[in-house]
């Protein structure tokens, strides 16, 4: 009678024993993106700023496309920033201040919505939708697009565009 006392425990002991390592191993989980998200090497103050310079950097890009502001786009971009535009081109710095200073790219409008900031360290990296008005090469380049821009600080605490991808927001139905 004992024996079968002990028996019918186990499994019950076992169940519990399960239970409890997966709620540890749920819990260890659930906390992976905090911890990582602190352990960025970044204060949250720091963190804060950096956020806010991120967006006011944002917001100077989008000025200087508008106005096809040269040297502070120079300015603004890494000297190995590598573009991919919305029809898959790589574009290096020198080609896309070069199709901004010919006007071979031209827009007169960038309303930006959705915009989001993800600090790795160093790296800043900004995902948003954009509504642009524009042209490139006679084409009409207008239309709903989003966007992931990525900026490095580097050795001097500045923060520099290192990269660029954008995809078409294509309406339901619409051709490429």
């Amino acid at each position: 009678m004992h024996f079968a006392k002990m028996n019918s425990f186990k499994p019950l002991h076992r169940r519990w024993l399960r239970a409890l390592a997966l709620a540890i191993v749920c819990a260890v989980l659930a906390l992976l993106p905090c911890a990582a998200f602190q352990h960025s090497g970044m204060p949250r103050t720091e963190r804060h700023e950096s956020h806010h310079e991120i967006f006011q950097l944002e917001e100077a890009w989008r000025n200087a496309v508008l106005k096809a502001d040269i040297p502070a786009l120079d300015a603004l971009l890494a000297d190995d920033y590598t573009a991919i535009t919305s029809d898959g081109a790589l574009q290096s710095k020198e080609q896309t201040l070069d199709s901004l200073r010919s006007g071979a790219t031209h827009f007169t409008a960038i309303t930006v919505s959705d915009r989001k900031v993800r600090f790795y360290g160093t790296t800043a990296l900004v995902t948003c939708k954009a509504i642009m008005s524009g042209t490139h090469s006679g084409a009409d380049i207008s239309g709903s697009y989003r966007y992931t821009r990525v900026y490095v600080r580097n050795a001097q605490g500045v923060w520099k565009i290192v990269s660029f991808e954008v995809s078409r927001i294509r309406a339901p139905g619409e051709g490429r």
